[in-house]
Formats: structure tokens, C-alpha cells, sequence
């Protein structure tokens, strides 16, 4: 989920643990609990930071090793030796219970979004990824934005948001069925798709498609459960030619496979260097493609630059590459 959507379940966490009676009955743990879970709904994203450094570092580790069961385990941690000492009065069991389930909640939801997380590590790198969810959904902001109010309003905030909560956990139940609707009208559409990836957007009744067969990528979008494709490519195997390997050495190309699991390649070759771009099917977006992975070499097969990232022009591409155009 987005920045936001994490911090409103952080207080939504807080606000639910009032009715633990041992919060509840101590000013100084209600207190700290509320503080603990708004941070623990926060920290497993703190890899953004990774952007700082680079787009490959970022693309590669986001949502990563800081979803995995170990982090899960540790952060509660890490959040307790940071906040108990300025609530020594705080009891420490029930400040740690939240804490833990703040953070649990982070990575679970994160699991529903198209981007996923390698929440399943050490025991396996997959990204779970089950798309039924945008990353910014307006309708569970919008509804924890409604129990805050209430409870500034005066509301008890207990009941107040698992009363939120069951809603929410019913939409999650309806997106489910949705989702399940569209790959049925998917597949009458291409009977013969070996992979379906179907993502929601920001419109409930809008889904990003993308399919493979044994022969052809097919983008498409779903429109209230009505299934159109959109573009179609040729499933073309990348070759292992010296051009390619040598491109895939790049970091920012090695990272871009690493991460994308649908994607077509293009080869072009120029008077004085070669242009290979990977570009990831799955976010089509006005007629273009902007995730993509692009690596100049010379003739000689040497990076001269590259880039991964979401990239909305070609001229935007050609300042990231540090290539003027002709």
C-alpha cells in the first residue's frame, strides 16, 4: 500500500488496541502503543531510502529483505528498544503484541498489491504479488479516514474500526470475486494462456491485464468485466547473442529481470553503438509502455550508460542516458 494508507492503519491499529484491557487501563502503554503501531505500520518500507542511491538498488531490494519473515520478527524489536525508554512505565509484553501486529499487517496487505512482496524469504526469493488491490485504494483510505474523524468526534475507537475492518475485510472478499470474474472472461477470451496477470487500478471496475501463451504476449484491459487486449507480441526467447550478454551484465538491466516477470526486448544498432531496451508488459499506460530497462553500448560491447525506471518520453529517456539527440 501507499505511504498514506500505512499511516492511517498504524492509528486504525492503535485505536483497536484500546480494547486491550491492559492498554486500556494504562495511560503511559495506550500511549506508546499507539505511537509503536503508527511507526510499525511505517518501517517496513524504510528501503525507500534506497532510491537515494539508484533505481536498480531500489527496484531490486524494495519490499524486500524488509517484508521478509526475519524483518517481520526483528522491526518489533528494533521499534521497542528505540520507543521503551521514553515509556519505562509501558508494559512491555503488550507494547511488543501491537507493535508485531502493526508491522504483520504492513507486509500482509502489501501481498495483495500488483508489486508484491518477497514476503515468503529466506525459504523462497518469489514475489507474492495477488493484484486484487491498487497500491492507492481510495475507498480504504477513505473509510480509515472516516474512523479517525470519529474518534476525534468521540466515538469509541475500538469497535469503531473493527467495525471498519469487517467492511474492509468483506471489499477485500468482493475484489477477490471480481478479480476471479475477469480471469474467467480472460481466458474465454485466450483459452490457451499458460500465465494470467490481472491487476486492479485506482477504478473498481478497471483491471490491467497481461497474458502469455506459448507464442504471444497479449496486453489488455478489463472494463466493467468486459475483457479487450490491446496490444499483442510475438513471444520472441532472448538469444544469447554477445550483444545481449554483455547488456545483461548491466546492474540496471540485471535488475530489471530480476523483478519483471513480463517483458518483450528490442536490439537496435547504430552508427557508432548498440540500444538494448527490455520493456515490462504489465503497466501500459496512454498508449505506452514507461517501465522499462535500457543499456548503450559501443561497438565494442562497453556500457557506455543505462537506466531502469518508469520513463513517460523518449526525450525524458535520452537525459536519463545522457544521450543527445541527433
Amino acid at each position: 500500500m501507499d505511504t498514506g494508507t500505512h499511516v492511517v492503519m498504524g492509528i486504525a491499529i492503535g485505536g483497536i488496541a484500546t480494547l486491550d484491557p491492559v492498554v486500556a487501563s494504562n495511560h503511559v502503554t495506550a500511549s506508546s502503543v499507539l505511537i509503536a503501531t503508527i511507526v510499525g505500520s511505517q518501517i517496513p518500507d524504510i528501503d525507500t531510502v534506497l532510491k537515494l542511491r539508484n533505481n536498480a538498488v531500489y527496484i531490486r531490494n524494495h519490499r524486500g529483505i524488509t517484508h521478509s519473515i526475519p524483518a517481520v520478527i526483528l522491526w518489533p524489536l528494533v521499534i521497542l528498544a528505540i520507543i521503551f525508554p521514553f515509556f519505562s512505565g509501558a508494559n512491555l509484553l503488550h507494547l511488543w503484541l501491537w507493535t508485531f501486529f502493526a508491522v504483520f499487517l504492513h507486509v500482509f496487505v502489501d501481498i495483495f498489491n500488483a508489486y508484491g512482496t518477497q514476503a515468503l524469504r529466506p525459504f523462497t526469493p518469489k514475489w507474492v504479488a495477488l493484484g486484487v488491490i491498487n497500491t492507492f485504494d481510495p475507498f480504504i483510505f477513505a473509510i480509515h479516514i472516516v474512523g479517525i474523524i470519529l474518534w476525534i468526534a468521540g466515538a469509541k475507537p475500538g469497535y469503531t474500526f473493527l467495525a471498519i475492518y469487517a467492511v474492509i475485510f468483506s471489499y477485500y472478499i468482493i475484489r477477490f470475486r471480481a478479480q476471479a470474474r475477469v480471469r474467467r472472461e480472460v481466458r474465454k477470451a485466450i483459452p490457451d494462456a499458460t500465465e494470467m496477470i490481472i491487476a486492479s487500478t485506482m477504478k473498481f471496475h478497471h483491471w490491467r491485464i497481461a497474458v502469455t501463451n506459448e507464442h504471444q504476449f497479449f496486453v489488455g484491459r478489463a472494463e466493467n468485466y468486459h475483457f479487450h487486449i490491446l496490444d499483442t507480441f510475438n513471444r520472441i526467447p532472448v538469444p544469447d547473442t554477445p550483444v545481449l550478454h554483455a547488456a545483461k551484465k548491466d546492474k540496471n538491466l540485471s535488475a530489471f529481470l530480476s523483478f519483471s516477470p513480463v517483458y518483450r526486448w528490442e536490439v537496435d544498432e547504430f552508427d557508432d553503438y548498440y540500444e538494448v531496451r527490455f520493456i515490462d508488459l504489465r503497466y501500459r499506460s496512454n498508449n505506452r509502455y514507461p517501465f522499462v530497462a535500457v543499456v548503450d553500448l559501443d561497438l565494442q560491447l562497453n556500457i557506455l550508460n543505462s537506466y531502469t525506471g518508469w520513463i513517460f518520453s523518449e526525450e525524458k529517456l535520452r537525459k536519463k542516458l545522457d544521450v543527445l539527440p541527433d
